[in-house]
């Protein structure tokens, strides 16, 4: 640009010089003209005053031959009619130089003496300065005296030269200028315009952009150097993407494997991010939740509790809120916390992390806790009740009561220790089983733990006139578990079916792998390693479908005309704690006046610990629970 403003200005300069020669030019020769003009005419004044033709004839050509740049002289008389000129043809044949035409001239040119009038017009053989001269003698106006003069061929030749000068100038200029645009392109401009499209890209995130230039000095180092910061920060970029991804991959596998649910809402309260607890929480499994308001994901009951507390936290009247609510059938009970998300400075909102526990499970255990708590207090209450009264009688009355209700009192008093002995340790075995208590499972022969709770009870058969018989496979395989836990699972049922079955009644223990062979119920057979099964029959009393279901409930005793004998209520409860931490499940199958019947599996010896736990966390909902 400064160049182009500079070559303007020389142009408009040189210009302004040339029309300053010019014009120059034009007044030297009309200076020169008007002198020539006023030259003939005091010469040829006198001759036309006094008639004297021929002498101004000769006068005339005389003059027309002393000057080289006359290109004619006329001689016009008042009325403005040529009658002399030089060069001229003769007319009418005659030998006198007339002609017969007429000048247009002002009428005020006879008043010009000193100013005569002066013109220029072109004709086909070039420029041509017209003078016309008024002749006066005294007061006499006797014509006028024109003369046609070329212009001088030296001045034409210097403002030509001056001319050609000036278009060479100026198409110098021009060229140059061109080229020194051409110049700065090729050398400035294109290379500052890719450093500007580079910087540009690397402002973008394109660190790959680079510049390829045959350019050198300064500008190339320039170059040089804005490819070598690309190349650092494209691979400090790709530093920071790899750990930006590690740590994204952590942070999703971390949301993707929490226990609770997570939800990240946008500040308009759109679903942004779901993990998979909270999608299998709201049964959203497989469906597209970005974009998505939460409000018309959740059921309407749940999104009218949370729309207030969601509505205090995204206005910025609260950083924090919780919801705790029922749904879904069967009812499960959540809690959702919602935290506002915030920029660096702490003002702007830019989400809510919503958190969604399950608190079902809790919420039964507590109710449980509760339902287990009364039950031993009532259960306790009782037997200490009886104590206190027998004890008490004796007390207050021993002088009046006879030796054999003493006796009487005692043994009921004693009877209701047992009982709360019992119960007591009941509790206790509870109490284990449900603490953090690591129990060590070993190789163990399963018959002789069997055979050792058949002569525990052999007696009480056979004073009750039942039957026990052990059947036991040959060779049988060893099985992983724990001796003393195990013992406790066989004195419960096989005390519970020596106590429930009439006189001539049988009791039986079987033992067989499974499922290799077993006669009953095939369908059962879908555990993919062989496990030892143990079944514990009676020909008793027999329970019912109802009772069957709730059987293994803590506290809960078979109350009808059959079943009289007392308990705790405890025991099935207790064994069915012991085989869920062997990772197995007790079942039973009965019908009134038939019998009962009750199995379980357990794992053989190469049964790995790690799976025996795993699969007592799975099987075990909870030993506060029915």
């Amino acid at each position: 640009m400064a160049t182009l403003v500079v070559s303007l200005v020389m142009t408009g300069l040189t210009f302004f010089s040339l029309n300053g020669i010019q014009m120059e030019a034009r007044m030297g020769d009309t200076r020169y003209a008007r002198d020539l003009g006023l030259l003939l005419a005091s010469n040829v004044t006198p001759l036309a005053a006094e008639g004297r033709d021929r002498e101004l004839a000769q006068v005339t050509e005389d003059f027309w031959r002393a000057s080289r740049s006359l290109r004619y002289i006329f001689y016009a008389d008042p009325e403005g009619v040529i009658y002399l000129g030089i060069p001229i043809s003769r007319v009418d044949g005659s030998n006198e130089l007339q002609v017969s035409r007429r000048l247009e001239l002002p009428p005020d040119l006879k008043e010009r003496t000193q100013n005569p009038l002066i013109r220029q017009h072109l004709t086909p053989d070039g420029l041509v300065t017209d003078v016309f001269v008024p002749m006066l003698a005294g007061d006499r106006y006797l014509g006028v005296v024109a003369l046609g003069i070329n212009p001088n061929e030296a001045v034409l030749a210097s403002a030509a030269l001056t001319r050609d000068v000036t278009v060479a100038v100026f198409v110098s200029i021009w060229v140059l200028v061109i080229l020194g645009a051409v110049f700065n392109a090729l050398t400035i401009t294109h290379p500052v315009k890719e450093l500007l499209r580079g910087v540009r890209s690397i402002a973008d995130g394109d660190f790959g952009t680079r510049i390829s230039l045959p350019v050198g000095g300064e500008l190339g180092e320039l170059l040089e150097g804005f490819n070598d910061m690309a190349s650092r920060l494209q691979a400090y970029d790709a530093a920071n993407i790899e750990e930006l991804t590690a740590a994204q991959v952590k942070q999703q596998t971390l949301i993707a494997t929490m226990a609770d649910g997570a939800l990240l809402l946008d500040p308009e309260s759109q679903v942004v991010l779901a993990n998979p607890t909270a999608r299998r929480l709201f049964r959203w499994e497989g469906r597209n939740l970005e974009g998505c308001a939460l409000g018309s994901l959740l059921p309407s009951s749940l999104a009218m509790e949370l729309q207030d507390p969601l509505e205090a936290v995204l206005s910025g009247n609260k950083d924090s809120a919780e919801v705790r609510c029922a749904m879904g059938e069967p009812a499960r009970t959540l809690r959702l916390v919602l935290q506002a998300v915030r920029d660096g400075s702490g003002e702007t909102l830019k989400g809510i992390a919503v958190t969604v526990q399950d608190l079902t499970r809790e919420v039964e255990l507590n109710a449980a806790q509760s339902r287990f708590i009364s039950n031993v207090s009532h259960e306790l209450r009782t037997p200490l009740f009886n104590i206190k009264s027998y004890v008490e009688t004796l007390h207050d009355l021993g002088d009046q009561l006879t030796d054999e209700q003493k006796q009487e009192f005692l043994a009921t008093a004693n009877a209701e220790t047992d009982r709360l002995t019992r119960l007591v340790n009941d509790v206790l075995d509870l109490s284990r089983l449900e603490s953090d208590r690591v129990w060590n499972f070993e190789p163990l022969e399963l018959p002789t733990a069997m055979e050792q709770t058949l002569r525990s009870y052999r007696l009480n058969a056979k004073d009750k006139g039942v039957t026990l018989e052990l059947d036991v496979a040959p060779q049988l395989p060893r099985v992983r578990g724990n001796w003393d836990l195990l013992l406790q699972v066989f004195d419960n049922l096989v005390g519970n079916a020596v106590k429930f079955t009439a006189a001539g009644g049988v009791v039986q223990l079987r033992a067989y792998p499974w499922p290799d062979s077993c006669p009953l119920e095939p369908q059962d057979a879908s555990s993919q390693l062989p496990r030892l099964r143990v079944e514990i029959a009676d020909t008793g009393n027999g329970i019912g479908e109802e009772d069957c279901r709730r059987v293994f409930e803590r506290f809960y005793r078979v109350e009808n005309n059959v079943h009289t004998e007392a308990g705790t209520g405890l025991g099935l409860s207790i064994v069915r704690g012991i085989l869920e931490k062997h990772g197995s499940r007790v079942q039973v199958v009965s019908e009134l006046g038939v019998g009962t019947t009750f199995w379980f599996d357990l794992p053989l010896e190469q049964a790995d610990d790690d799976e025996l736990i795993l699969k007592a966390e799975r099987r075990q909902p909870s030993l506060m629970g029915v």
